[in-house]
């Protein structure tokens, strides 16, 4: 067995509007199924979706203000007014910024722009930024991505006698800026009819206001903040970014060439996973670390010189970025091993001095993926006692509101359910963190630990080709809102596994469904998934859940699937019969601390416990160590052992063959573990073979010339060893078996023949019947292949084993 991640769910389709978009659009029926799982089920906005272009780009004067923006910019043209553009210093802002500097260069305005420092300013307006604009000139400040909730900064600029055109996406509070125009769709009473436009998207449409036609030159622009500011990819910011892409391939952009380049990504179609994990962080980069006037210039310069220069910058600070948030990270878990395991936290809060703030949020996101839990970082000011932080939440635990609750604590909050910031002194630390998890106690039950990942199909192999990936591909862009097509495929068979990676880090699966055939093999890719080979037996039959993708390689295209997560919903057996590095694996598994899965405990069954594996130690054990009872199934030998319970292990090791093949059965009666690992250590090759009856003869005919020998005596083997080839343990069996048939008999230490004896049945010997028993256990555990042991052990395990996954839901 091997858990899943994640619990998975079918989306629910709509199946008669699917069967009317296939028919109307002819479409293919898992694309229509996917259309209408999204929300989409009329065929005339299915249509609009699947061709969305400049053709679909709503009137930028249904944005309530817009005229009284475009009025005042133009007199501010007109009059030759010195104007600023107010930015952020995220990648939203930076666009925003830098696509208002593209539009007024157009315009032919007198401008600059202005991005505050995120650990000196903070963010949004600031009062001694708008008093350096009035020292400037400036009579008109135009804000991006930000200015919604700068009511009393608006008034303090209106009162030197700058006024303010505010454009934002953000939540708007219960009261606005007093500024000449508030551009934002989320504005109440707002008509337009699209309300989840980026910062970017909103300048984008001044733009559009302003020139009276759609700037189709800004759309690469407008594409790199709307998808790094994780908006919807639907309605109008799907043309944008749809658009945008296909320009992109080709940029007349001087800095987003270099962004490409450096980034890795020249060559390849752009997609939006590229803007997002790509460009989207270099461009943070440099607002986290440094200051975000350094990508503005990026974006805006036409000297290549200068483009190359600051995309190596922005590529060298983001290394140093992943470099702090890794330190960080690991600093992080490392508090959280140490919090008192007693204390049961749901909700993590971690707090250090010298945190870097600009990336506590990629910090939290890190943690909050590694233990699915609400998770709060902040870093402290030794100097001041103030802790900033950032949070990212899961579904049933508002973050905002939370917050909400602890407002009495906290200097300032913000945010929304999934993500917030904070700031509080951090002698208030504590009561805080017993705060937000006693919110916990009350909102979340155990459903809501488990993240749920959403799937639009099952499928067969049979079920995918190149071809209708290709199809796929009318859905894209992909991202928030519209998420790239995932797919479940089950009972698959591992036909080939092996690492890839410098270090092993990734994962490569060669994946066939036996019952079809026609499907062949289809490569599986999971990145950042090395460990998990060993977790996989080579008899295993896996579940996955993936993004579906063509491999190509020499001109020739396959399918693949990128695995996003996997179970094995049967129990395992590891076939490690003969494998050289058994005892290695063996220490790895039992080792104290042995990794997470091994939470509950490892146990090593020793079938004969008078002959000890000689790969045990028990004095270094630090796992149960247990051995067959005919009677009871499994016996302890040790201390862990005997606390404990056998049907409590979820890795059980057979190190050695059972006597008795009862024993055996009896005591996979008993277990219930995920894995089992199969060693059989002390299996001797010549132990169990049983001679022919030819063979019994030759050898009684050469003791029927020795007469008698010494019993103590060895040298007695030599000849019977030269004239019938046998080995010395053979030999002293089947003298073994004569006695016992009365054929030999010892007298005063002295072996000798017996003179006509009675014929005798072979099975009458003790001694042979064992030597049979033993070799149908080793015909059964032994010389069995792999797939034939793990279908024996599988049919005699509990009746009732331990289940580690629902159904799809």
């Amino acid at each position: 067995m091997l858990q899943s991640k994640a619990k998975w769910k079918v989306s629910d389709v709509d199946q008669a509007a699917a069967e009317r978009l296939c028919a109307e659009l002819k479409l293919h029926p898992v694309i229509a199924n996917m259309l209408a799982a999204r929300g989409i089920t009329e065929p005339g906005e299915a249509g609009r979706f699947l061709k969305a272009g400049k053709d679909h780009f709503h009137d930028p004067f249904l944005l309530d203000g817009m005229d009284l923006a475009v009025a005042r910019i133009r007199q501010a043209l007109q009059s030759n007014e010195k104007i600023r553009v107010y930015g952020d210093y995220d990648a939203d802002g930076v666009s925003s910024t830098s696509l208002m500097t593209h539009l007024l260069r157009r315009l032919g305005a007198q401008f600059d722009t202005y991005i505050p420092h995120r650990a000196i300013e903070g963010y949004g307006l600031n009062e001694k930024a708008i008093g350096l604009a009035k020292e400037c000139g400036v009579s008109l400040i135009i804000t991006v991505d930000t200015g919604i909730s700068a009511r009393e900064q608006v008034a303090y600029a209106a009162s030197i006698g700058i006024d303010t055109v505010v454009t934002d996406h953000h939540e708007p509070p219960e009261l606005l800026p007093d500024a000449i125009a508030v551009l934002n769709p989320k504005k109440p009473g707002c008509p337009y009819p699209f309300k989840q436009l980026a910062g970017v998207g909103v300048a984008f449409k001044l733009a559009h206001a302003l020139l009276g036609e759609l700037p189709m030159e800004l759309l690469e622009i407008a594409a790199i903040g709307t998808v790094a500011d994780l908006m919807p990819l639907s309605g109008e910011n799907r043309s944008i970014v749809k658009l945008g892409l296909e320009r992109m391939q080709n940029s007349s952009y001087t800095g987003i060439q270099a962004l490409l380049e450096v980034s890795g990504v020249a060559d390849k179609e752009i997609t939006a996973t590229h803007l997002g994990f790509s460009l989207a962080p270099r461009i943070n980069a440099s607002g986290r670390l440094d200051h975000a006037g350094d990508a503005v210039t990026l974006l805006t310069t036409d000297d290549r010189i200068e483009a190359e220069r600051i995309a190596e910058t922005l590529d060298e600070l983001n290394k140093e970025r992943q470099r702090i948030v890794e330190e960080m990270t690991n600093e992080a878990l490392q508090l959280i091993s140490a919090d008192d395991p007693d204390s049961k936290r749901n909700v993590i809060v971690v707090a250090r001095e010298g945190w870097n703030v600009g990336v506590i949020g990629i910090v939290a996101a890190k943690i909050l993926e590694r233990f699915y839990r609400p998770v709060i970082v902040l870093g402290i000011d030794p100097e001041t006692g103030m802790a900033k932080g950032s949070a990212r939440s899961i579904p049933g635990y508002d973050m905002y509101r939370a917050l909400t609750h602890c407002a009495e604590l906290l200097d300032h909050y913000g945010g929304h359910q999934a993500a917030a910031g904070m700031s509080l002194s951090r002698n208030r630390l504590d009561d805080f963190r017993d705060r937000l998890n006693m919110l916990a106690e009350d909102w979340l039950e155990e459903e809501h630990y488990r993240p749920v990942y959403n799937a639009d199909a099952e499928f067969k192999l049979c079920d995918i080709s190149v071809d209708f990936i290709r199809q796929l591909e009318a859905l894209a862009p992909f991202g928030m809102g519209n998420p790239a097509p995932r797919f479940v495929l089950s009972d698959l068979t591992v036909q080939e596994k092996r690492a890839l990676g410098k270090d092993k880090q990734h994962m490569k699966l060669m994946l066939s469904q036996p019952e079809d055939s026609a499907a062949g093999v289809v490569e599986a890719l999971g990145f950042g998934r090395g460990s998990t080979l060993e977790l996989i037996a080579g008899t295993a039959k896996v579940d996955i859940l993936g993004e579906l993708g063509i491999n190509e390689w020499n001109g020739v295209r396959k399918p693949q699937i990128v695995i996003h997560d996997m179970r094995i919903p049967h129990v395992q057996v590891f076939d490690w019969r003969g494998v050289k590095q058994a005892a290695e694996k063996f220490a790895e598994l039992t080792a104290a601390g042995g990794g997470e899965r091994h939470a509950n405990g490892c146990g090593a069954v020793v079938v004969e416990a008078n002959a000890p594996s000689r790969f045990i130690d028990p004095d270094r054990l630090s796992c149960g160590l247990w051995a067959m009872d005919s009677r009871n199934g499994i016996i302890p030998l040790n201390a862990m052992a005997k606390s404990g319970s056998f049907s409590e292990a979820e890795d059980v090791l057979l190190i050695s063959l059972p006597e008795r093949m009862e024993s055996f059965e009896a005591m996979l009666g008993q277990c219930q573990a995920k894995r089992i690992y199969a060693v059989f250590a002390d299996w001797d090759r010549d132990y169990a073979k049983v001679p022919s009856r030819e063979t019994f003869k030759l050898l009684y005919q050469v003791v029927m010339q020795k007469s008698s020998w010494a019993a103590d005596n060895v040298s007695f083997l030599e000849p019977m060893r030269r004239k019938t080839g046998l080995s010395d343990a053979m030999i002293r069996f089947m003298l073994n078996v004569f006695e016992e048939l009365d054929f030999i008999m010892q007298q005063n230490g002295t072996m000798q023949t017996v003179a006509s004896p009675r014929k005798r049945d072979m099975n009458e010997s003790s001694t042979y019947q064992s030597r049979i028993a033993r070799s149908e256990i080793e015909q059964t555990l032994v010389y069995t292949n792999a797939q034939q042991l793990a279908e024996w052990m599988l049919g005699r395990l509990s009746a009732e084993p331990k289940r580690l996954m629902e159904g799809i839901g």
